[in-house]
């Protein structure tokens, strides 16, 4: 209970009509669509799952908060909207959310200390000792008694998108991605980088479509490449186990372009296409498309664009010539010629083909990447140490898999079948809900103007159709 709780407080009248409230309505949340969230969790288990990465050397008889609700807790935080540790000292309160991340008593009212009476969930302190949690643990350490397993989380990302297929896709397309992470404070690993013209990190982002595979916290210090090849040599293999005839192709911008992923590649039958940057040699082996291009515009005053291709390669690094596409443009503002390398023939895509229809779809893993870092806080990097900052990004991806999980599990032939993880927050998981606890059920009075009833129902119509999954052993 807050100072003031029991004060009825008076606003300006509704004519002769007094207009009165109080703050004693019970456990009352605002955010009712994290039921569905739940119904998410108990079809995939994907929460349990991610807990299991996590070792709890913690004396048994002293938790009250196990290692499954703090990731419950943080995750379904993030998905709800709530960015900051801070955050949860209020919504240790809530009742709705307490039930979300199976809390058997979700008025807090069987807490072990007085002063925890009502509090079901687990505070920021608590909280923030699961994201400090060791590699390893010492036996005579006194707070950090949780050890992550980061090389699990990685395998189930790798899991969790195998299953999201009901069958095994023809071709998969890799995309690879770097963006910045800006930092605020003294955290371990930061540097500036010119590019961004600030402090950050340089997270590597791989998705295939919209799911995830990899979110590697780098150091800014380094190439946007870096690691891409013990990523790519770490994730391709797994990928051929569970799907053997899909053909797996890489995509990525021209910080991607480099001799020692194309040579990987190439090595491990894998095609690529990949961004490359211009040059003088580039522009001199495309001038005659440039030309076409501008002579066209001035022909017709409207963009123009003319795609050829040619053999290339580099004087000093690549080992050999590669297929090079040119899209040759000419608009308002002059000359816009852009560069692809690609070990893909020509009888399986023409340069415009190649050009506009599979490289320009890496785009879309940009908004994947905006999703996770506006919506889902993945650029909250403000702990000291790497690690921790890293466990974060492992929060903020999982939060995302499982609002796609959502979507793609409960939201099919609805309005927000497409919609990113904003919308989806805002129109269908922030609502009032009343929660009312008693011995023999516990009841959730939703609002009847609620806009979005019906695509809920829906959805939980739908994800009633998917059996619950067992709990990890």
């Amino acid at each position: 209970m807050t100072e003031g709780s029991g004060a009825q407080l008076e606003f300006h009248g509704l004519g002769r009509r007094a207009v009165i409230a109080q703050f004693d309505g019970g456990h009352i949340s605002s955010d009712g669509g994290a039921l569905l969230l739940r119904e998410v969790e108990q079809r995939t288990g994907i929460l349990a799952r991610m807990a299991k990465q996590f070792t709890d050397f913690r004396d048994p008889e002293l938790i009250e908060h196990s290692v499954e609700t703090l990731v419950a807790q943080r995750v379904l935080g993030l998905a709800l909207g709530y960015e900051d540790l801070n955050d949860h000292d209020r919504l240790r309160f809530d009742a709705l959310l307490a039930l979300a991340c199976g809390k058997r008593d979700p008025s807090g009212q069987d807490r072990r200390h007085e002063r925890d009476k009502g509090k079901a969930l687990a505070s920021s302190s608590t909280l923030n000792r699961l994201e400090l949690t060791l590699a390893q643990v010492a036996e005579d350490e006194r707070y950090k008694k949780i050890a992550a397993d980061t090389e699990g989380l990685d395998a189930l990302l790798l899991a969790l998108f195998f299953e999201a297929y009901d069958t095994p896709p023809k071709e998969i397309w890799i995309d690879l991605d770097a963006t910045d992470d800006p930092l605020h404070g003294e955290q371990e690993g930061r540097f500036f980088h010119g590019y961004y013209d600030n402090y950050c990190y340089l997270p590597l982002y791989i998705f295939v479509d919209e799911h995830p595979l990899c979110a590697r916290l780098r150091k800014a210090d380094s190439d946007a490449s870096d690691g891409s090849v013990a990523e790519l040599a770490r994730i391709v293999p797994v990928i051929r186990e569970h799907l053997p005839q899909t053909k797996i192709r890489i995509r990525g911008d021209s910080g991607f372009c480099r001799e020692e992923i194309m040579a990987w590649c190439e090595a491990h039958r894998v095609d690529y296409v990949l961004g490359l940057a211009k040059n003088k040699r580039l522009d001199a082996l495309s001038a005659t498309a440039r030309l076409q291009a501008q002579l066209e515009y001035l022909r017709t005053e409207e963009t123009t664009r003319v795609f050829e291709e040619f053999q290339y390669s580099t004087l000093e690094t690549w080992s050999g010539e590669r297929r090079v596409i040119v899209k040759a443009e000419h608009f308002s503002y002059g000359a816009n010629p852009r560069y692809v390398v690609t070990s893909l023939s020509a009888d399986e895509a023409d340069p415009r083909t190649l050009y506009e229809a599979i490289y320009c779809a890496r785009s879309d893993m940009e908004n994947r990447i905006k999703e996770q870092q506006l919506d889902l806080f993945a650029d909250r990097t403000s702990t000291h140490t790497m690690r921790a900052n890293q466990l974060r990004l492992y929060l903020s991806t999982f939060a995302y898999v499982l609002l796609r999980t959502l979507r793609r599990l409960g939201l099919r032939d609805t309005d927000l079948a497409d919609a990113q993880c904003g919308t989806i927050r805002t129109r269908l998981l922030k609502f009032g809900a009343q929660i009312r606890i008693s011995v023999r059920r516990v009841r959730i009075a939703f609002s009847e103007s609620f806009p979005a009833q019906a695509i809920f129902v829906q959805a939980l119509r739908h994800l009633q159709q998917v059996p619950i999954r067992a709990a990890p052993a």
